[in-house]
């Protein structure tokens, strides 16, 4: 049964395709039915399309600011021709708990597995996207007061180019908090799974194979990166993992993967999770000794990142030296975004970090030893990564 042949609203359990058949379903069909739930959960809020329903037209409600999904409050007035029984019929789908909790999960999952479904018919590209945005917008917009459901990921990496050992990592995505855009690290992004996938297929390759390594990772998020490290490192001489964040709700769910991943019976623990404001660091143990090598994905999201990260790893990656040659080294994925509030911010860590042929001081430098751009895979990452750009930066000096 479709979302738009009834005079009133569906409920979202007869009206949501199921997710296991998203490519079958046209853009019509997922626009009538993210219509349908417009009408029920915001009545007075715009999307980024006017939906044409085969029963009537609904009020066109503009939006000024289409960088941005659901920018505003659209315009209250109300259709005169609405009759009593469907302002009836949405209240009680709208109170009915269960047909809320269906929409939810519905639009988180599809918000997470859209990827192929935006890229299925290329002259349909953009509105598809902007659908997607459109569901993570009613998605959004749903009472703080009922908490949105958690979302546990199972990653499977192949260790070695083999292919004949493979490791689990289990995460907890928990929801974003709408008011606070500080809380991303609370979900994995793509970047931190394209470089988990790297290192494990060469783990030689990193530099924390070695006995005794120090690892810091940076932004850690839901510590994806760190506990990879963990897990690849774990038959080897003990080590030192620090996954470091900044948002309190965001740490809170690190620690909680860490004890997933990592059920100690002792009171070690490969991973430890300690607070690092970029802007305000505090140098305190265990950030007070140097690092061999220092990870990040996807942290550069503000103009002012690149910029507060360079001094940070200035500080924390061990120089050269007698015992480590050439130093230690820091490797940084960012996703390329070609629009949106997000554009050209890959360029705000060439302009703090300079290629390494730049460096004419014969004072150890952090610059670019290696750059290389690695192409979206499919079912990864949001519509508008266009790429990732992973960076291995390290200290450089011009002989004299």
């Amino acid at each position: 049964m479709g979302c738009t042949t009834q005079v009133s609203p569906i409920s979202p359990t007869a009206c949501l395709p199921p997710l296991s058949r998203l490519h079958s379903y046209s853009l019509d069909h997922i626009t009538e039915a993210l219509a349908n739930l417009q009408i029920i959960y915001l009545p007075t809020r715009s999307l980024h399309q006017t939906i044409s329903l085969k029963r009537k037209q609904l009020p066109n409600h503009p939006i000024h600011d289409t960088s941005v999904p659901d920018s505003g409050y659209a315009s209250e007035e109300e259709d005169d021709d609405d009759d009593t029984d469907h302002g009836e019929d949405v209240d009680i789908l709208r109170a009915d708990s269960m047909e809320r909790d269906f929409a939810i999960r519905w639009l988180t999952k599809f918000t997470a597995q859209s990827e192929d479904w935006m890229y299925l018919v290329e002259e349909e590209e953009n509105a598809r996207t902007m659908l997607v945005d459109d569901a993570a917008a009613i998605l959004s917009s749903f009472s703080r007061d009922e908490e949105e459901p958690d979302l546990t990921r199972k990653f499977k990496f192949s260790v070695g180019r083999a292919g004949k050992i493979h490791m689990e990592v289990e995460l907890n995505d928990a929801s974003l908090l709408s008011a606070d855009h500080t809380s991303v690290g609370l979900q994995s992004w793509a970047s931190s799974i394209l470089l988990s996938e790297r290192m494990c297929l060469d783990p030689d390759t990193w530099g924390f194979m070695t006995e005794g390594a120090r690892v810091l990772e940076l932004g850690a998020g839901t510590g994806l990166l760190s506990i990879v490290a963990a897990k690849l490192m774990q038959p080897s001489e003990p080590h030192h993992i620090i996954a470091t964040d900044y948002h309190p709700s965001v740490l809170t769910n690190l620690q909680h993967n860490v004890r997933t991943n990592f059920p100690s019976t002792s009171s070690f623990s490969p991973v430890d999770v300690f607070k690092l404001d970029w802007e305000h660091p505090e140098y305190d143990a265990p950030l007070d000794k140097p690092f061999d090598v220092i990870l990040a994905a996807d942290v550069v999201y503000e103009p002012e990142h690149a910029r507060w990260i360079k001094s940070c790893v200035k500080r924390l990656l061990a120089r050269p030296s007698a015992t480590l040659q050439k130093g230690g080294v820091f490797w940084m994925i960012i996703a390329l975004r070609p629009s949106g509030r997000h554009e050209g911010l890959a360029d705000t860590v060439t302009e703090v970090f300079p290629l390494a042929s730049k460096i004419l001081s014969s004072e150890p430098g952090l610059a670019i030893l290696q750059l290389s751009e690695i192409g979206r895979q499919s079912g990864v990452g949001r519509a508008d990564e266009s790429a990732y750009l992973l960076f291995k930066i390290g200290w450089v000096q011009t002989s004299m």
